[in-house]
């Protein structure tokens, strides 16, 4: 094996990736590595989504991250994500968090029932929330025994056992000695009734175009996702929806991972570690049940802990990832790229910093053949701890013949890196050439119907101002956190918000 040329081809992937898109951006933004296109694109459909539908908070705080589902952004089971290829079907992807519940505020009950679920996983009651909150979210919400509280309410009424108001706190529960079983929220119904509001959404968006909002192109269910593709000019922007459950602080279950070392100690403090968490509607994927079960993930933590990487191991995370995409596309076995994400966290923590950090020129190539070898090691095992709660095998899964099968893989990819490398380089240049077609042939029939772009650009200048604004922005405030706030009334119009002041 060349290691120069192997360095080569991994500089250049991972030129390509990080100069192609956004490395992560919040909306509740964090100003790094933006990319305001997508900024301006992704806000203004959101707010029709707010119009269409009061449930979700008016201020809320959307995590948009780089790279869609099948880049291994979240921890999803792979089987259900659908396929999508760069430059056939899109330009650029994103997946999105979207709060249905917005849970930050300290004093607010909320119980996490995690005594039937695998680790890593709970069920979300919200018996002791709020009456309005209850009212708000009772169709997505199960009893014990699975009935809706509406039905079950009726039910109780017909046996003669009186009638309660829909959504108000049970009696019962204000009783510290009562059980706080019952009122779960449901990731299922939860997915359900995101995929209808988008849906509708949508549907208004191919009804009514406007000026600077770009026309849905496809929107197609995967599972919990909702995968929208908008036409913006000559890109097509994928993005995967995501309805969750946002937290503020850290989960009891995870408390021994702050008292453990790490690499990034010292480079970021501990609140911004672990300034919140999500749960995503995705169950245990064995025997895991998708109408009560919701994953913890931790994706606000991965974004802070990814800026303390050392460059050579981020080059070689890159060119892992650009061979893995490959690899486990076709076909799936319970193996995704967010494996290959764990896999580099434990390695920063075990590897010496200054061996992550070396100044040779081969460093990346080692880095890279030993998360190779990790990963490999991972999949002959059936093992693979989650960073943040090891109890959890996220491998446990895997048949025997699924793991012989990818570890094959994986060993044929070790004998020749360089080879898979510059196959992964070779299918990046064929997606740009053809966006490059399908860009010269929009500008040649005058752009979608109902909305003209300029050839030359994504948004004509006066549909730009919100884009060269949050860029300004971005800019001006390197490291801050920038808050959009929307007014579903005028979605055109949106405010920001940095730190405590707003423009």
């Amino acid at each position: 094996m060349s290691i120069s040329l192997l360095l080569y081809f991994m500089n250049v992937c991972f030129a390509f990736r990080r100069n192609g898109t956004a490395q992560v951006l919040y909306l509740f933004l964090m100003s790094y590595y933006t990319h305001p296109l997508c900024v301006c694109v992704c806000v203004l459909p959101l707010g029709l989504v707010q119009k269409v539908d009061q449930r979700l908070p008016v201020a809320n705080e959307y995590l948009l991250l780089s790279g869609g589902a099948r880049e291994g952004v979240l921890d999803l089971n792979p089987e259900e994500l659908g396929d999508y290829a760069k430059g056939a079907d899109f330009d650029l992807d994103f997946t999105l968090l979207v709060p249905a519940l917005k849970l930050h505020d300290r004093n607010q009950p909320v119980t996490l029932d995690m005594r039937q679920s695998a680790p890593c996983h709970s069920w979300l009651s919200l018996r002791l929330c709020d009456p309005t909150t209850l009212a708000r979210w009772s169709i997505c919400c199960q009893e014990e025994n699975g009935i809706p509280p509406d039905e079950e309410e009726e039910d109780e009424e017909e046996r003669g056992m009186g009638h309660q108001v829909s959504g108000a706190v049970p009696p019962s529960v204000h009783s510290p000695h009562q059980s706080l079983d019952g009122c779960y929220f449901s990731p299922a119904l939860v997915a359900d009734w995101f995929w209808g509001v988008v849906g509708e959404a949508v549907d208004e968006l191919r009804r009514s175009p406007q000026r600077g909002i770009p026309i849905p192109e496809r929107l197609e269910r995967n599972g919990p996702l909702t995968t929208l593709i908008l036409q913006a000019g000559s890109s097509r922007v994928l993005y995967d929806l995501l309805p969750v459950v946002s937290f503020r602080g850290w989960p009891a279950v995870a408390q021994s991972w702050l008292t453990a070392n790490h690499f990034w100690d010292g480079k970021i403090t501990e609140e911004e570690a672990i300034s919140g968490f999500y749960l995503l509607p995705c169950p245990a994927p064995l025997g895991g049940r998708p109408d009560r079960e919701w994953r913890l993930a931790f994706s606000r933590s991965e974004v802070q802990l990814k800026k303390c990487i050392p460059f050579p191991m981020a080059q070689a995370f890159q060119a892992a990832k650009a061979v893995l995409s490959r690899l486990l596309a076709r076909p799936r076995t319970g193996l995704s790229p967010y494996h290959l994400r764990t896999v580099l966290f434990w390695a920063c923590d075990r590897l010496p910093p200054s061996y992550l950090s070396s100044p040779d020129s081969d460093t990346p190539a080692r880095l890279l053949l030993g998360l190779l070898d990790d990963l490999a090691h991972c999949i002959l095992g059936k093992n693979c701890p989650n960073y943040f709660l090891p109890q959890c095998n996220m491998l446990e899964h895997l048949s025997d013949s699924q793991a012989l099968l990818v570890a094959r893989k994986l060993a044929h990819v070790r004998s020749d890196p360089t080879e898979h490398l510059r196959a992964a380089l070779d299918q990046a240049q064929q997606a740009g050439q053809l966006k490059r077609k399908a860009a010269g042939a929009t500008n040649g029939h005058g752009g979608s119907p109902g909305h003209r772009y300029p050839a030359s650009g994504i948004i004509s200048p006066s549909d730009d101002k919100l884009a060269a604004r949050l860029q300004q922005l971005v800019t001006e405030n390197p490291g801050k956190s920038i808050s959009v706030f929307l007014n579903p009334d005028d979605v055109t119009r949106p405010h920001f918000r940095i730190d405590d002041k707003f423009y």
